[in-house]
């Protein structure tokens, strides 16, 4: 089976200073992959590099087996909150019609299947009452209901998310997750940067551990050791259970600068 996405020695510089070293690693398909480590190992300039957000300073990566510009209509993006303008004056349909775009080409205006797709991302998020509200009226787990809703009008078979639990309350992670899980289960793939250890092996089916390089890649159950996670971590991380690891039930952690 083609990979939905894989690095090979992908290097990645901000300022011609390498933030990203030799990064070989391949996402399956169908599968529901987190991207972990430390702040600052380069998790979102992962995923941007997949995008082409970022130039690459060496190797490459391949998206269903080939350059992205060949099949990026196949993928969505939702970006952290923390880099969108919600100032912006549209509504939270708005945002989503902007999913349709790709596929309606230049110049071409929504039409009423597309409204219709729109639509029905809003219901799937829970916020078909929002339609007209301006987005920054809405709080920030709103928000990103509405990012996930832009992602699912592209209809794509890969999303790659930049940490989409970050600031939204319980009852839109476990939302959002439930989402997740029905993509997966229709065949599609989800690459997520993601920063809580006591959800990842629940929320996740594969993992990416990174700290500047590729520590670890495959099943929860082969690399979500803690071997692998010390080593990733180093002494930001101290493993209060080891028989959290057993039978790959939820496992305690604790940040020694708390």
């Amino acid at each position: 089976m083609t990979p939905a996405v894989e690095f090979h020695d992908l290097t990645v510089s901000y300022d011609r200073k390498p933030v990203l070293f030799g990064v070989d690693a391949v996402v399956p398909e169908k599968s529901l992959c987190g991207i972990i480590g430390p702040n600052g190992a380069g998790k979102s300039t992962l995923i941007k590099a997949v995008m082409g957000l970022l130039p690459v300073e060496g190797g490459w990566t391949q998206v269903f087996g080939g350059p992205l510009d060949k099949c990026r209509q196949r993928v969505a993006y939702v970006p952290q909150r923390s880099s969108v303008d919600w100032d912006f004056p549209v509504n939270a349909m708005d945002v989503v019609l902007m999913g349709r775009y790709g596929r309606l080409g230049l110049f071409k205006r929504p039409e009423k299947t597309d409204r219709a797709i729109a639509a029905e991302a809003l219901e799937k998020v829970q916020m078909s009452a929002y339609a007209d509200r301006q987005i920054s009226q809405l709080s920030g787990g709103q928000q990103q209901r509405v990012f996930l809703a832009r992602a699912l009008a592209q209809q794509a078979d890969l999303y790659l998310m930049d940490e989409p639990f970050t600031g939204v309350d319980a009852a839109t992670e476990r939302a959002i997750v439930t989402l997740l899980q029905d993509i997966r289960g229709k065949g599609g793939t989800i690459v997520a940067v993601h920063h809580d250890l006591t959800t990842a092996p629940v929320y996740f089916d594969h993992l990416l551990l990174i700290n500047l390089r590729l520590i670890a890649s495959g099943p929860v159950e082969e690399v979500f050791t803690q071997e692998l996670l010390q080593k990733t971590y180093g002494g930001r991380l101290t493993v209060l259970s080891e028989m959290a690891f057993k039978g790959m039930k939820k496992p305690e952690f604790r940040d020694p600068r708390e």
